[in-house]
């Protein structure tokens, strides 16, 4: 993304990869937490209100808070057409296609399956990146990216089905990781000089208003019922889990490869398991727990994995 000081017809280079400081992890370990319970906040509220809808109220609650915050600092709102093209396009495949589709989808998969096929994103990400970034992903983030889905397989395997309607909520949910990778890399091509809560402010509202023209398309007729548990459902998805977990996480990404901040999706359904512990009171058998440890491993051997310099393009390639 081109700042005042960069001039526009040269994109900014991916950031070198470096050693992480422990405001980093810090960072990281709480977007882990904040989306590892999304899914279970997504569940409820579309138990009692219409996805689209419930979607595009989520991001039109969380594009007002992150806008008056930029304007109380007063931000710079995106300057040019390279900038406001990649807001849009980001509101589009980061926030209104991805998140329609998940919404939809756990209608008829639970929240702890969503996260399991959502854990798919680290390895779709890194085989974007040679084609997208131009940076070849290390063998050994690879090689743990795939041990580490073996962790997850173990862990809720039992709990697969084959269903028609899970099914189709598997093939949007697996659309929606698609459409996800592509976007952390538009994203950390083209919006990297930008001020995460604007960035984040304008694409949650581009976003919004595609998912309310959906909803208005879609469903409806559709009745909502904004029971306590839905609206508190909402309000911690748009508060915690969208104005404040998006602009950490745009933050994060200018220190991160993209590959590297995509395993936060590993650590989503370990999450979820301990929710059920301490919530739920479900119990953790020994299995469980090791493979959990095994998921964790294998993400911190990607986190420690350094990137490859940028691959020259060839016609051979691909």
């Amino acid at each position: 993304m081109a700042t005042d000081s960069t001039p526009s017809s040269a994109p900014p280079q991916s950031a070198p990869a470096r050693a992480f400081r422990p405001v980093h992890y810090l960072v990281y370990g709480i977007l882990c937490a904040v989306w590892g319970s999304t899914w279970m906040a997504i569940r409820v509220l579309v138990q009692d209100v219409p996805p689209l809808w419930s979607a595009g109220v989520r991001f039109t609650i969380a594009a007002a808070l992150l806008l008056l915050v930029a304007a109380v600092r007063g931000s710079q709102t995106p300057q040019g057409s390279r900038q406001w093209r990649a807001v849009v396009v980001l509101g589009l495949t980061m926030i209104a296609i991805p998140y329609g589709l998940l919404f939809w989808a756990e209608q008829f998969v639970t929240s702890a399956m969503t996260a399991v096929l959502y854990t798919a994103l680290p390895l779709c990400v890194a085989a974007l990146t040679p084609w997208l970034s131009k940076h070849s992903v290390p063998r050994q983030a690879i090689f743990s990216m795939v041990v580490g889905l073996g962790g997850i397989a173990v862990l809720f395997g039992q709990g697969l089905t084959a269903s028609r309607s899970t099914l189709l909520g598997g093939l949007a949910i697996l659309a929606a990781v698609v459409s996800t990778a592509f976007s952390i890399h538009f994203a950390k091509r083209e919006i990297s000089g930008m001020d995460p809560v604007v960035s984040t402010g304008w694409q949650f509202l581009v976003g919004a208003v595609a998912l309310v023209a959906g909803s208005s398309v879609m469903e409806r007729g559709r009745a909502s019922e904004w029971t306590p548990h839905a609206l508190l459902a909402l309000l911690f998805l748009a508060i915690a889990g969208s104005a404040v977990a998006f602009a950490a996480y745009y933050w994060l990404l200018r220190h991160m490869q993209p590959y590297q901040i995509s395993t936060i999706s590993l650590v989503i359904p370990i999450v979820a398991i301990l929710e059920g512990a301490l919530i739920l009171q479900e119990p953790i058998p020994p299995l469980m727990l090791v493979a959990s440890l095994v998921v964790l491993a294998a993400v911190a051997s990607v986190l420690r994995a350094q990137a490859g310099e940028p691959a020259p393009v060839t016609l051979s390639e691909g």
